[in-house]
């Protein structure tokens, strides 16, 4: 797909798509600037503010992809697709503490193996630090 780059005229839903192509073809900064123009004309969007949450951490902006994700949880604290993520960002910044809950949680509520593993892995790291609860290491 040719990038084509954002303008207010790109309907939201067109820009989710291309967003969405440009994701799979591994260019997140393109994405990122395509929802950004989408967000502007519709900021209340989950779905394109999931979207550029994921661009975020795929281009590792993890600071930005916390704070979407944030956000995001905060607005439904049953998405568990956002609360799983938020767990894989925080993890990605090493911490365990943070993620940890939010990776219980999306566990719990989806059953996935997926989101388990990534409790089991968090927990590991935990344990390999030497921390005997999560609270070791706040």
């Amino acid at each position: 797909m040719t990038f084509q780059p954002p303008t207010r005229q790109t309907h939201p839903v067109e820009a989710y798509h291309q967003a969405w192509t440009l994701l799979e073809e591994h260019d997140p900064r393109a994405a990122i600037a395509l929802l950004d123009t989408a967000i502007d004309a519709e900021p209340t969007s989950t779905s394109l503010r999931t979207l550029r949450a994921w661009a975020y951490f795929q281009s590792a902006q993890l600071g930005k992809a916390e704070g979407e994700l944030t956000g995001l949880v905060d607005e439904c604290p049953t998405d568990v697709w956002a609360r799983f993520a938020l767990g894989r960002v925080l993890e990605r910044q090493s911490r365990y503490a943070d993620a940890l809950p939010h990776l219980r949680l999306a566990a719990a509520m989806s059953g996935e193996p997926e989101h388990e593993t990534g409790v089991l892995r968090v927990e590991r790291r935990m344990a390999e630090s030497g921390a005997t609860s999560y609270d070791d290491l706040r």
